[in-house]
C-alpha cells in the first residue's frame, strides 16, 4: 500500500467510528424515554417507572450453586460411564442372536397371530371402518355448481 493509499483507510477507519459513535449515541436516547406529561395515564405510568428504576438488582439475581461436583468428580463419573458403556457393548456382542431370514420370520408370526382367536367385535370392525369412510366420502363430494347465467324471462 502506497502512503496516500493508507492515509485513506485510515480515514475512512476514523469515519466508520464516528458514525458508530453517533449511531449509539442517537439509541441512549431510547433507553431513558420521558413521559408525555398531556396524556391522561402519564402520572401512573411515571410512578411505576420510578417504583422499577432500580430494578433489577443483584440481590434478585439467585445465588451460585454451591452443591455443584468438582471437576475431577466430573470427570470420574464419565470414566465410569465410558466403563459401563464398554461392558455393555461387550455384552451385547456376546448375545445370540437368531433373527435370521426375516421372510421367515414374518411367517412365522403371522401363524402365530392367525392361531388365537378373533372376537366377533373385532372382525366386524374393519367392515365398520370402511362403511364409516365410504359415508364420509360421499357427503365430502363437492355439490354441483350453481347455474350463474340468468334465468330466461
Amino acid at each position: 500500500m502506497t502512503s496516500p493509499d493508507m492515509n485513506a483507510h485510515q480515514a475512512k477507519k476514523i469515519a466508520g467510528l464516528l458514525l458508530l459513535l453517533a449511531g449509539t449515541s442517537g439509541c441512549a436516547a431510547a433507553f431513558d424515554p420521558t413521559t408525555d406529561a398531556s396524556s391522561p395515564v402519564a402520572p401512573r405510568v411515571q410512578a411505576l417507572v420510578d417504583a422499577n428504576r432500580q430494578y433489577p438488582r443483584w440481590a434478585d439475581f439467585p445465588a451460585t450453586a454451591t452443591d455443584t461436583p468438582q471437576p475431577l468428580e466430573v470427570a470420574a463419573r464419565v470414566n465410569t460411564l465410558k466403563a459401563s458403556a464398554g461392558a455393555l457393548a461387550g455384552e451385547a456382542s456376546r448375545i445370540e442372536w437368531t433373527l435370521g431370514d426375516p421372510l421367515v420370520f414374518a411367517a412365522e408370526t403371522r401363524v402365530r397371530i392367525d392361531a388365537r382367536q378373533i372376537a366377533p367385535a373385532t372382525a366386524q370392525t374393519q367392515a365398520d371402518v370402511e362403511a364409516f369412510a365410504a359415508e364420509q366420502r360421499r357427503r365430502g363430494t363437492a355439490p354441483p355448481p350453481i347455474d350463474r347465467a340468468p334465468a330466461p324471462r
